[in-house]
C-alpha cells in the first residue's frame, strides 16, 4: 500500500463531536433574523455544506428561497453565536485516537489538510476547543464551493502546490464519517477513509464506496 502523501480530514463527527453546537447556532440565527425556530436535523442531511444547510432550512421555515445577501447575514449571526456556544458545549469532545493519529502523520512528513462542509470560519472555530488547528496546513471549505466533491478538488489542488507537483489518487487520503465524504473523494481523485464514528456504520460507508473504513482513528491508519 502506498503511504500518503496528504491526508485531508473531515471536521464535524470526524474529529470532534461538537455537542449540538452547530444547530444551536443555526437556530440563533434564524430566530435572530427573523424569529422562526429552524431545527436544520429536520431539513438537511449529514455530510451536507454550511451553503446547503442554510438555503435548505432557510427556504424550509421561510418558504421561499434566500437572496445571497440574507444567507450572508445567517451566516454571520451562525459564526458569531458558534464562537461563543463551542466553548460552553458540555458534550463537545475530541474523538479517542485523533492526536495521536495526526501526530503521527505529522511526524512522518504527511501534508495534513482540512476539508469540510462547514464554511472556513466555522470550521476553524470548530476545532480551537480541542487544539487541533495546530495540525492543519490548509483546508478547503463550504464557503469555497457548495458541492462537496469541488471543494475536495480544491483541497486536492492546494495539497499538491504545497508538494510541488499533482498528486495521485492513491497519494490523496480523504477522511471523512458520512457516505457524502466517501462520494466526494471517489468523485474528486482520492483515496476515501471512512471512519464510523457519526451515524454511519461500517457496513454503510463501505456500501458508499469507502476504499478503507475504520471503527475509529485509534485504529491503525490505511498506509502507515
Amino acid at each position: 500500500m502506498t503511504s500518503p502523501v496528504a491526508v485531508l480530514f473531515d471536521i464535524d463527527e470526524t474529529l470532534v463531536h461538537t455537542g449540538g453546537a452547530g444547530a444551536r447556532s443555526w437556530a440563533y440565527a434564524f430566530d435572530k433574523l427573523y424569529g422562526v425556530e429552524a431545527d436544520i436535523g429536520q431539513h438537511t442531511s449529514a455530510g451536507e455544506t454550511d451553503p446547503e444547510v442554510g438555503a435548505k432550512t432557510f427556504e424550509a421555515v421561510l418558504g421561499r428561497r434566500p437572496a445571497p445577501s440574507e444567507m450572508v447575514s445567517v451566516y454571520s449571526q451562525y459564526l458569531l453565536h458558534l464562537t461563543e456556544d463551542i466553548w460552553q458545549s458540555q458534550e463537545y469532545r475530541v474523538f479517542d485516537g485523533v492526536v495521536s493519529t495526526l501526530t503521527r502523520l505529522s511526524s512522518a512528513g504527511v501534508i495534513l489538510g482540512v476539508v469540510s462542509g462547514a464554511m472556513e470560519g466555522a470550521a476553524r472555530t470548530k476545532l480551537m476547543p480541542g487544539n487541533l488547528n495546530r495540525f492543519f496546513i490548509f483546508g478547503a471549505y463550504g464557503s469555497d464551493s457548495p458541492d462537496r466533491a469541488e471543494l475536495t478538488r480544491s483541497a486536492i489542488a492546494k495539497a499538491g502546490r504545497l508538494h510541488g507537483r499533482g498528486l495521485d489518487r492513491e497519494e490523496v487520503m480523504v477522511v471523512g464519517d458520512t457516505p457524502r465524504d466517501m462520494e466526494a473523494a471517489q468523485v474528486a481523485g482520492a483515496t476515501s477513509v471512512g471512519v464510523a464514528t457519526g451515524r454511519y456504520n461500517a457496513g454503510q460507508l463501505t456500501e458508499a464506496g469507502a476504499v478503507h473504513v475504520l471503527n475509529s482513528l485509534e485504529e491503525p491508519f490505511p498506509g502507515t
